[in-house]
């Protein structure tokens, strides 16, 4: 087994990976970091545990360390810090010679650094050894994208041989995507936020970098572009957007939605890759958050609504779970990847 640890233990993506690691085949977990004012107790008594399954016993008395690197007893350590933490903690990490998988935004962008969703790119993970080689660290940082990018980016990656043009997007995300305290119920009941900070630079910039291709030393972005608009609705979980995809030859919605029900990224042996990377729903009202988040245990993204839109282009609906596919669920993904690769 591989020891893991978690950074951010205790917060709402935190309890996610302890959920999506708990008896899992390849891992096991040995370190939980969280805050100063935690570190020393055992993790039930500082953890509000908010999932909606029975907080695992394997992870009821472990005691809670300080998230620094020579208190985690881990060979890789999955990250749901907050992004102004995790600019140096997770490099400190890697210096220390640790796998990092990071959920986290700080590092993403980074040219030695890959930001991978395995069903899309997993040959970027070769920028592992091109951030090794400069850095001069054992360790490496890996991360997964922002939550909206990956539903959408998931569904782009069939769409890519009808050649893209650009993108418009339009998101509907969920409250759990802020965490629990971040936006306050009455913000939220009877409203919307047309606003989600940094959000629409994320999947502007993010979906380049991930459908770009890789030399063997950097990745040159894909040529199109992206053009989104993020919202908050009161939603509990499960992210929904509405895509308006052009491309450069004629494109129709039979083609589109074929190339979704022949999409196979051959992960089948990796523990938490779900059988159908992209489920097609037929009925006009769907996907919706309530009734398809959790399918493929919430690994799998749903799309629906594919038709033919103005100026050539062509619309549909996709729809994830934000917190299992969007953040925790992605990163274990890719730390499966890279234990196939090698890398672990």
């Amino acid at each position: 087994m591989i020891k893991v640890g978690i950074l951010g233990a205790t917060g709402n993506v935190g309890q996610r990976f302890i959920q999506q690691l708990a008896g899992h085949p390849w891992f096991e977990i040995t370190a939980l970091a969280a805050s100063e004012r935690s570190a020393g107790k055992p993790y039930e008594q500082v953890a509000k545990w908010r999932l909606d399954t029975d907080l695992p016993e394997e992870v009821r008395e472990l005691t809670v360390v300080p998230t620094k690197p020579e208190a985690v007893d881990a060979d890789i350590v999955f990250s749901a810090l907050p992004a102004e933490d995790a600019i140096k903690i997770e490099a400190d990490f890697a210096k220390a010679g640790m796998i990092v998988c990071s959920n986290a935004s700080s590092h993403r962008m980074e040219k030695d650094v890959p930001l991978v969703i395995p069903e899309v790119n997993p040959e970027h993970l070769g920028l592992i050894d091109v951030q090794k080689k400069k850095r001069k660290w054992d360790g490496a940082i890996i991360t997964n994208p922002n939550c909206s990018t990956i539903m959408m980016v998931v569904t782009l990656k069939p769409l890519m041989k009808f050649g893209l043009e650009n993108i418009h997007v339009s998101t509907m995300q969920a409250v759990s995507g802020a965490g629990y305290e971040g936006v306050p119920s009455m913000a939220i009941i009877d409203n919307m936020i047309p606003y989600i900070g940094s959000e629409e630079g994320k999947m502007e910039t993010e979906a380049l970098k991930l459908l770009g291709d890789f030399d063997g030393k950097q990745v040159k972005d894909a040529p199109f572009w992206v053009s989104a608009a993020c919202h908050r609705v009161g939603v509990l979980d499960g992210h929904t957007m509405s895509i308006w995809a052009r491309f450069n030859k004629k494109v129709t919605p039979e083609k589109v939605k074929d190339a979704f029900l022949k999409f196979d990224p051959k992960l089948s042996d990796l523990p938490t890759s779900p059988k159908k990377a992209i489920i097609v729903r037929e009925e006009p009202d769907r996907p919706q958050p309530r009734m398809d988040r959790m399918q493929g245990n919430g690994m799998s993204i749903s799309v629906g609504r594919i038709r033919a839109g103005k100026a050539d282009a062509i619309q549909y609906v996709c729809m994830g779970h934000n917190t299992i596919r969007g953040a925790a669920g992605a990163s274990v993904l890719n730390a499966e990847l890279l234990k196939k690769k090698g890398y672990l």
